[in-house]
């Protein structure tokens, strides 16, 4: 029986010691840096888990700032209706190492981000102005249970790391959204591009097989992705 006790004993003060460092153990964004800044390289042919570092004297104090999501891009450039200005580590390499970047959105009346996923980050989101709808869609562990809410200007919301999501614009003007990542590079999956855009292409009798419908509508899709967006 004593023996019994202090194995009892022994495993929950193991248990306690992991969920102590479960911090530690288990992480959710980027790592943490280990200088003040990492100016990415973009040109550097060494491949590391980001970007190399410029020399810090060659770094200049630029890297700090930012106007490229002062302006918004054209909300009719594609069928979308929408357009995103990147200010990830490609494009501001000041985040390199930092866990952080940010999109502007820029949507017409009736324009889309289409339904996509960001693998790497949790995205916080403002309305600058008009309104959109924002869908938040669940895992399986919810029943996919879908969330939704018309987000006006001033108003944010929080999209959870990996979860499926769009904006839409309801209303008669057009409309604009920043939204910012716990990440320097959350990466994007468009879910119908990903489905019917591939390179090469997902073998059609999967799709058949996988949305239940014919070869003929699979085959109608992937025609209207083949240029990508």
């Amino acid at each position: 029986m004593e023996h019994s006790f202090k194995t009892i004993a022994a495993g929950v003060v193991i248990v306690v010691l992991l969920l102590q460092q479960a911090p530690v153990l288990i992480r959710a964004t980027d790592a943490d840096p280990l200088q003040d800044f990492c100016v990415a390289d973009l040109d550097s042919k060494v491949t590391v888990n980001g970007h190399a570092c410029k020399p810090a004297s060659a770094a200049g104090d630029e890297f700090l700032f930012s106007s490229k999501i002062a302006t918004g891009g054209d909300v009719n450039a594609n069928p979308n209706g929408s357009n995103v200005t990147e200010l990830d580590v490609a494009e501001w390499p000041g985040v390199n190492t930092l866990g952080v970047s940010m999109n502007r959105v820029d949507f017409a009346p009736g324009g889309t981000n289409p339904p996509h996923i960001h693998p790497r980050a949790t995205e916080v989101g403002i309305v600058l102005r008009g309104e959109l709808l924002v869908g938040i869609i669940g895992t399986l562990d919810t029943g996919n249970r879908y969330y939704s809410k018309v987000v006006r200007a001033g108003e944010t919301f929080v999209i959870p790391r990996g979860l499926m999501h769009f904006q839409f614009n309801v209303g008669k003007t057009e409309a604009t959204m920043v939204v910012s990542f716990n990440s320097q590079n959350p990466g994007i999956v468009f879910v119908p591009l990903t489905l019917f855009g591939s390179n090469p292409p997902i073998p059609t009798p999967v799709l058949v097989k996988a949305l239940r419908v014919d070869a003929g509508v699979v085959e109608l899709l992937k025609s209207k992705f083949t240029g990508g967006y």
